[in-house]
């Protein structure tokens, strides 16, 4: 049985139907109730209610319901309110009665009896979350349920995100920008008779293969991210590079109206392309990414989080989105790139399309995707930032949850081709033909100095820089927590919406960036500056905008520019006092303002840039203001505040000094910068988590921390266990196993072996849904209840358990299996996990937690302390680790604040 929607319906004394008759309570004898049970069915009875207006609610209470239904295995050790078989209503709760359908309008009524409980077999708690009907009664009873094959759990609500902006569930989640089902990946080698024979079987020769393809796919990943971030760089210097140029020209001629609709427009046009692309085609594409590869490399996929589709739009997007002038960087996009890049490659083939072979089968699984994807991440951060180093570092201390020696390894080697890719690039665009796409395209910033020497007042200056660049990225993860939650009520409206929004802000920071470098002064160009004010149709540290020939407009030269080329002024040794203190105190706040209102919005967009943009703002304001005491250089002194404001948003430090390092290409900076990014992140720390931390909240994802949750001490894994436990015997019936995949959507089950093969019931494995869908398929049957001849199962190879791609893979729906197979037998043995994870039922629930997480788990058995029981008392999943379905469980215990 799988378990739906909570169904407790409570009646408050409202009226239906035509006279004013009050609704008949569905009890047993209540032969009026039971009549209008089979005129109405419960659905159109709580219709019937709600055009009366009367509230009813949905809650969930112990129960145990086994004497409803004819197979006594299956027990229920919670009340999840409506019980579904095969997508119709089965049973309902209400006023403490199970009713159980059998069929159209025939109530079965269980009797009061069934709503009650023993105390050893149901959790300990009150668990309880109400939803509204209101919205989910639209005529389609479908919404009351979920898919079946989706998840390891089924919901327990239908929009929890997006209706309380809590994370109530653990199997839905935002991917991009869309409401999206999840589920675990499977990262345990299974360990099973077939798959054990198939490596057994492998000759030498069928080893080295398998070594050369994981560093030809290496290969290809770095070659294949190389070009993506070279392609993206080139299409957006040069995309807006013109735009730029179109408006610079206007403003020359003093048609300063047709410059702001040229500029606008073309911003407004690109930012509409890029959100129709996520609306219609990836949804999944929009916003960083980063957070969904992380959650993806913690265990969690999600539909289309890595899918060709979301590739392309993640390209095309982030080069219109950045084109578009917005406060977002292709950085964290190119992070999602260099995944979906890795994705592509190791599908293992695609029988579809005739693209397999022998070779591709050993990437049909979970555990090596995940060391692709791994090694994408970290081709992503070289790409975007030319750091082949620091994308290594990037993947370990942010993105990846496992790590070993050999994928350091891998991982590296990867980065280093990205590396040669851009460098063989750069060399080519040098001769001029890349258009206006340069030797400078690709982010490489100029911070160095003759001498970096600094005094304890310097060291002052430094600290403080540090501990306020801190305090201001904290302030910044909050806000963009409100407005990521915001930006969701509206996204989830559809497409129209979606184009709306992001067109609402693409206009507003057009008219920012437009008419604010008009309230700046022209500022004489300095005579002894190594660079010369540059005319109307260039580009570079000054920009003269409305100003005449010798002047510059100070804020145009940062407003009116690209990204990289802001953060390059910013950063530049050369320019001194060019920058006057109160423009770039209204530089600071528009980026920071717009920055935050700017994430969240339906295009692919990373936080890198604007933060960088903001806190090297930042930096060169804290110079002016630190001038009496400290001699410091002022690009330095940006290139700290850049350091302060990445150590305070996104909570990295080792990764974002080499990165740092490697953009400015100075190791002399290496102490001051080490030592701004402990000072801001131990600040930050205090107040609240790293960006990418609170928008894994946001999104649902359930992600599994490396610590357990302190409170989770207190609590044993028998505590926590929910239901319904559903086993098969070592020899099952068809027909049950056909029963049990159709009416849940588990994807593990334990197996038990029982008399006459045992002497008493034990614990065999655990056999998966995917491995069970492959027996029927193949109909490998028997007859008799005897264990199977292994001549059948050659029938079969280790190649078809293989994990399917993107693409379909097996649905129940499409096995066809008739009255006369059903009643025959498969012996699960050869398929069943002999050696699964199993802990026992009093061990401590943060232990299992650091348990399943270490070992990149998706199923964890928990058998009995004493003898005389069952052999396995339940299963853990990743839902059950979540802090949402514990405290919803105890919530008498109050979570510690942990940053």
């Amino acid at each position: 049985m799988s378990l739906g929607k909570d169904g407790h319906g409570k009646d408050k004394g409202g009226e239906i139907g035509g006279a004013g008759g009050k609704l008949p309570e569905l009890k047993a004898g209540n032969e009026e109730g039971k009549s209008m049970g089979e005129k109405l069915g419960f659905f159109e009875w709580l219709k019937a209610l709600k055009k009366k207006k009367k509230k009813v609610t949905f809650d969930s209470t112990p129960f145990i319901a086994a004497k409803c239904f004819k197979d006594a295995r299956i027990r229920f050790p919670e009340n999840k309110g409506v019980v579904k078989q095969g997508g119709s209503l089965t049973a309902v709760k209400h006023h403490k009665l199970w009713i159980r359908f059998i069929g159209v309008g025939e109530p079965l009524i269980c009797g009061e009896a069934a709503g009650k409980m023993e105390k050893d077999d149901v959790n300990h708690g009150n668990y309880e979350h109400d939803i509204e009907i209101e919205g989910l009664l639209d005529g389609n009873e479908e919404n009351v349920g979920y898919r079946s094959g989706l998840s390891d759990r089924n919901l327990a609500h239908t929009k929890p995100l997006l209706v309380k902006r809590t994370n109530t569930t653990s199997q839905i989640a935002i991917v991009g920008a869309n409401l999206s089902p999840i589920e675990s990946l499977d990262y345990e080698i299974f360990d099973n008779e077939i798959l054990k024979h198939d490596w057994r079987s492998r000759k030498k020769f069928q080893i080295i293969q398998y070594l050369v393809l994981k560093w030809g796919f290496a290969l290809l990943i770095g070659l294949g991210t190389g070009l993506v971030g070279f392609f993206n760089s080139f299409a957006v210097e040069n995309i807006a590079g013109f735009k730029l140029l179109i408006t610079t020209t206007l403003v020359s001629k003093h048609r300063y109206l047709g410059a702001f609709l040229a500029y606008a427009g073309a911003n407004i046009f690109l930012a509409a392309a890029a959100a129709a692309l996520c609306a219609f085609i990836a949804p999944a594409a929009a916003g960083s990414g980063i957070p969904e590869v992380k959650a993806y490399l913690n265990g969690v996929d999600a539909h289309y989080i890595l899918a060709p589709s979301t590739l392309f739009v993640k390209i095309i997007g982030s080069i219109l989105g950045v084109s578009a002038g917005f406060v977002v960087g292709k950085e964290g996009p190119m992070v999602h790139t260099g995944a979906c890049i890795a994705s592509l490659l190791g599908q293992g083939g695609s029988r579809k399309y005739h693209l397999t072979c022998n070779w591709l089968r050993y990437f049909k699984n979970d555990r090596d995707r995940r060391d692709m994807i791994t090694c994408g991440a970290a081709a992503g951060v070289a790409a975007a930032f030319r750091a082949p180093v620091g994308g290594v570092l990037f993947a370990l201390e942010e993105a990846a949850s496992w790590w070993r020696s050999a994928l350091l390894w891998r991982t590296f080697f990867t980065t280093a081709v990205v590396a040669i890719v851009l460098r063989v690039a750069i060399q080519f665009c040098a001769t001029g033909k890349c258009g206006q796409f340069g030797e400078g395209g690709l982010i490489l910033y100029d911070v160095g100095s003759a001498t970096i020497t600094y005094s304890a007042s310097d060291i002052f200056a430094v600290l403080l820089v540090g501990a306020v660049g801190g305090i201001l990225g904290s302030i910044y993860n909050y806000l963009v927590d409100k407005v990521v939650r915001t930006y969701s009520i509206i996204n989830e409206k559809g497409p129209a919406f979606k184009i709306s929004l992001v067109v609402t802000i693409s206009l507003l920071t057009s008219c920012c960036f437009y008419f604010l470098p008009w309230v700046a002064h022209c500022i004489p160009c300095p005579s002894d500056s190594t660079s010369t004010c540059h005319s109307i149709s260039e580009s570079g540290e000054y920009q003269n905008f409305q100003c005449p020939p010798g002047y510059y407009n100070d804020l145009a030269s940062l407003f009116l520019n690209t990204n990289d080329d802001a953060i390059r002024n910013l950063f530049s040794p050369k320019i001194i006092k060019e920058f006057h203190i109160f423009s770039l105190f209204i530089y600071f706040t528009t980026i920071y303002c717009i920055g935050i209102i700017t994430y969240g919005i339906a295009i692919p967009s990373g936080l890198f840039i604007p933060v960088i943009l903001a806190g090297a703002a930042y930096g060169r304001l804290a110079s002016r203001l630190f001038e009496p005491i400290t001699k410091l250089d002022r690009g330095l002194f940006a290139l700290l505040g850049a350091a302060s404001f990445l150590g305070g948003t996104m909570r990295m430090t080792v990764s974002i000094c080499v990165i740092l390092l490697e953009l400015t290409n100075d190791l002399l900076l290496l102490p001051l910068v080490m030592l701004v990014l402990l000072i801001s992140k131990s600040v930050a720390d205090i107040f609240n988590k790293g960006v990418y931390d609170l928008i894994l909240q946001i999104k649902g994802l359930p992600y599994l921390e490396v610590h357990a949750e302190p409170y989770m001490r207190n609590l044993v894994t028998r505590d926590v266990i929910s239901g319904p436990l559903i086993t098969f015997s070592g020899i099952e019936k068809v027909g049950n196993i056909w029963h049990a995949l159709n009416t849940t959507g588990h994807n593990g089950f334990p197996v038990i072996d029982e008399p006459p093969f045992t002497d008493a019931p034990e614990l065999c494995g655990l056999v998966l849904r995917s491995h069970l869908l492959v027996l029927l398929k193949e109909k490998i049957f028997s007859r008799d209840r005897d264990f199977i001849d292994q001549i059948i199962f050659q029938r079969i190879s280790a190649s078809d358990f293989g994990k399917a791609g993107s693409g379909k893979g097996i649905k129940l729906e499409d096995i066809d299996i008739d009255e006369e197979e059903m009643d025959m037998y498969i012996d699960l043995h050869p398929i069943t996990n002999a050696s699964p994870y199993t802990v026992v039922e009093t061990m401590s629930l943060a232990k299992a937690a650091v348990i399943f997480r270490q070992h990149g788990l998706r199923h964890m058995c928990v058998v009995p302390k004493s003898q005389g029981r069952p052999p396995v008392v339940g299963i853990l999943t990743r839902h059950d680790f979540m802090p949402e379905h514990v405290l919803g469980l105890y919530p008498h215990i109050k979570p510690h604040k942990q940053h």
